[in-house]
């Protein structure tokens, strides 16, 4: 699980930064989209516990807070 966490955010951060939205909402949404890309593509299935994934993912926005910031510097 902690791989496919991995890839999502990777996704996600790369969307932020593509569309400039760095705030928690914008988070949010992008994991989200990129949860259902993951599932169209066949990355996920409907078996597995998408809300905990999900939940695991938007509890470490702290972290990725920190490193856009770092990023942008």
């Amino acid at each position: 699980m902690e791989e496919i966490i991995n890839e999502i955010i990777a996704l996600t951060k790369k969307k932020m930064r593509e569309q400039g939205g760095y705030d928690r909402d914008a988070y949010k949404q992008f994991v989200e989209e990129t949860i259902e890309y993951y599932l169209e593509k066949g990355k996920l299935d409907d078996d597995e516990n998408l809300e905990l994934l999900e939940t695991e993912i938007l509890e470490r926005w702290d972290n990725i807070k920190e490193t856009l910031a770092n990023e942008n510097i």
